[in-house]
């Protein structure tokens, strides 16, 4: 009798969430809403990327969502990033709050998103310290990694509990002839990682077309999705949006006031 592979889990990102409703004074779209709607489909947990420049995530949405989640709750972010306004800094923040797991990536202020991993040689002293800290705190710690990093191994090593896989080589390798050797480099690091007791997660630009290939890498314990995720809620849900809204014109057409 075989015995069943465990589900990679999924962590839904709501950082564009809070990128459209910043667009506007309303509170629309919610944050907190989504992040319900994501739970009812089966979401395993929440990811925020909270930054400086309050771009999307604020702080108020930290605390409402950590109050209300009673699924995983992943903050990811740059643990050197201090306060400035009225961000009162990545680690001041996830003191706060305690989340399950707490992602830290390299990324600068003016980043428009994450695209490259920790060099661990240079900022692993650094490091260490907060790993221990939030490990104390009984946060779960998870290190921004690049596949091809000879560093996977010195994660462990700083203590960490899990590395993220950053996976924009292999959305870019996807469909091509480099497909298969790109996808051979991921799966090689996830094994390097086990092989000293890391759990495995992964994101950047994972989407429904070259998720199911990659899920398939022995061991994936999370996932986190956000901007192909919301982008596609957009054109799956728009035409059940535009029914519900012509509905409501056409029954008012029918009954006027």
């Amino acid at each position: 009798m075989s015995i069943p592979l465990a589900t990679t889990s999924l962590s839904v990102n709501l950082n564009k969430i809070a990128l459209l409703r910043n667009s506007r004074m309303s509170g629309i779209p919610s944050v907190t809403e989504a992040a319900r709607v994501a739970i009812a489909q089966g979401a395993d947990g929440i990811t925020v990327h909270p930054r400086p420049d309050l771009r999307h995530i604020r702080p108020a949405d930290v605390y409402e969502l950590a109050a209300m989640l009673e699924v995983e709750f992943n903050i990811e972010g740059n643990p050197f990033e201090g306060a400035v306004g009225d961000y009162p800094g990545f680690l001041e923040l996830v003191r706060k709050v305690r989340p399950a797991q707490c992602t830290l990536v390299p990324d600068s202020p003016d980043q428009l998103t994450s695209d490259h991993g920790w060099n661990l040689k240079q900022d692993g002293p650094q490091l260490k310290p907060i790993i221990d800290e939030l490990k104390a705190r009984g946060i779960r710690v998870s290190l921004f990694m690049n596949a091809d990093s000879d560093d996977i191994e010195l994660a462990a090593a700083l203590g960490a509990d899990r590395v993220e896989l950053y996976t924009e080589a292999y959305a870019d390798a996807f469909g091509s002839d480099q497909q298969q050797a790109v996808l051979e480099l991921f799966m090689g690091a996830a094994e390097r990682a086990q092989a000293v007791g890391l759990a495995v997660n992964a994101g950047h630009d994972l989407n429904l077309d070259n998720l199911g290939l990659f899920a398939s890498i022995s061991g994936l314990a999370e996932v986190s999705i956000g901007h192909a995720l919301i982008a596609d809620a957009l054109m799956l849900g728009l035409s059940d949006a535009v029914a519900a809204y012509k509905e409501i014109l056409v029954n008012a057409a029918k009954e006027p006031v």
